[in-house]
């Protein structure tokens, strides 16, 4: 079996006088802070501080980019511990199944992270298969045992400045608020508010998440204008709690307002069980419209990722819940469904719209031309199908033709995977080192902008875009 070795020049270009530009400018920024203005580690991981269970619990079961290729290649998800309470699950198993297929990971960005989690984070030298995956488990496991690898330590040697977490309205924050009133604990975990679930009329889940968000804000959420006085409510705690942005997500980003008089009519038949499919879309579409007004209100960023298919797959669906995998992309657009928004916010001071996509196509077709005229538009960084590093390369490509460098998000990691963090950030830090170089070594920027920018992408932009 051979050794676990990531290579020191991995990502960069094979063009020996492109390579030295790109590592002289990954080397400015291999060590900056990161900053994670978008992911799903729970914030109760940090409070908590508790070893972590076992490596599958780390590596494997909580990242659906790796569950849902081991599914695609046969592996049943509950035998990878998906919906399977932890003390019921067989860490070394789960972890036996994952080294058994390391090669499907051949080629992808997880095989890129986990390499450079085992070796970089762990120590770990053999390369993951079915003969070595006892050994390297045993090994792991004798790490997780030691306070140098229990979260807090983790998060503080992987230079972790902010990370932001995803969280329902509803949800009371006492761990992030626990661990801002900690004194032990000096890093900052900040709420993000994603308000999907209420966006839904007509499904199973719409009226007790109304139920819910009522009683954390205590407004009757009975009717449609007591459901907007409870989203501004909540989104004032989350700021007071550290929130600097919103998220949402949606298929189709229409954002055609509604009178308040036909919102409310609609609301009312909803929950009285009688709504149409066309009237729980022109709702949800009037909602996603009046989330960018309460942000241009209270000064939230707005995250919108649209244009993916949620749960494609029924009985995955039913049996494992939502994010396990089945999410897929769409063809998807932004000029025109977006436009009643942006005729009326587009240019409002200090509103901030971060726009993702899985359809690439959007870069250079709609994203970067919004950005790169609406004050408020950014386009948002490669995700979910497309944070790889060719993708990263394409999109550098697509959007700076029409927007530069200063209309971009800066990264984002989008995971929750703890581990894999400062790997992903790792990752966007040499694709964009060998974009650059790139257009130094073909006279399109000198070194000393290529720095710069570089420099800017990693701090200065995250910051500004996401007011943190």
């Amino acid at each position: 079996m051979s050794a676990l070795s990531p290579h020191p020049d991995r990502l960069l270009p094979s063009d020996p006088a492109t390579r030295d530009v790109a590592r002289r400018l990954y080397d400015e920024v291999a060590d900056a802070p990161i900053l994670s203005p978008h992911g799903h580690v729970e914030a109760r991981l940090l409070l908590d501080d508790e070893p972590f269970p076992d490596p599958a619990a780390l590596f494997v079961t909580p990242d659906h980019y790796v569950t849902r290729l081991l599914h695609a290649h046969g592996v049943p998800l509950d035998r990878l511990g998906v919906g399977v309470p932890q003390e019921d699950r067989d860490g070394r198993a789960i972890w036996r199944l994952l080294c058994a297929h390391w090669d499907a990971f051949l080629g992808t960005p997880v095989r890129f992270w986990l390499e450079s989690a085992l070796a970089g984070v762990f120590g770990i030298a053999e390369q993951p298969g079915e003969e070595s995956a006892d050994r390297i488990y045993d090994e792991l496991q004798a790490r997780l045992a030691e306070p140098a690898f229990r979260p807090r330590a983790l998060f503080d040697r992987f230079g972790i400045e902010v990370l932001a977490t995803t969280d329902d309205p509803a949800d009371d924050l006492a761990a992030h608020l626990a661990l801002r009133e900690d004194p032990t604990f000096t890093g900052r975990v900040i709420p993000t508010f994603r308000a999907d679930r209420y966006l839904t009329p007509g499904t199973a889940a719409w009226a007790p998440a109304l139920a819910a968000l009522a009683e954390a804000s205590g407004i009757d959420t009975g009717s449609y204008a007591g459901l907007l006085d409870a989203l501004r409510s909540r989104r004032a705690f989350f700021r007071a709690a550290g929130g600097t942005a919103t998220d949402t997500g949606v298929l189709w980003p229409d954002t055609t307002p509604l009178s308040n008089t036909e919102a409310e009519r609609i609301h009312l038949g909803a929950l009285a069980g009688e709504v149409t499919p066309a009237e729980a879309s022109a709702y949800r579409s009037n909602l996603l419209y009046r989330l960018a007004e309460l942000s241009v209100d209270d000064g939230l960023v707005m995250q919108l990722h649209a244009g993916v298919h949620r749960n494609t797959h029924r009985p995955t669906f039913d049996r494992f819940g939502p994010d396990t995998g089945h999410d897929l992309p769409a063809v998807g657009g932004y000029t025109l469904p977006l436009a009643p928004l942006l005729q009326d916010f587009g240019t409002a001071e200090g509103f901030h719209l971060v726009l993702f996509t899985v359809d690439e196509t959007l870069f250079s077709r709609e994203i970067a031309p919004l950005a790169g005229f609406y004050p408020s538009v950014y386009a948002g960084a490669p995700w979910w199908f497309l944070d790889s590093p060719a993708a990263i390369e394409r999109y550098r490509a697509a959007v700076t033709d029409s927007a530069g460098f200063g209309k971009t998000s800066g990264f984002i990691d989008d995971t929750r995977a703890f581990c894999s963090i400062p790997a992903r950030h790792d990752m966007s830090r040499r694709a964009d080192a060998a974009f650059l170089a790139s257009l130094v070594t073909t006279h399109q920027l000198t070194e000393e902008d290529a720095l710069g920018a570089a420099r800017r992408l990693v701090d200065e932009q995250p910051r500004r875009v996401f007011k943190l």
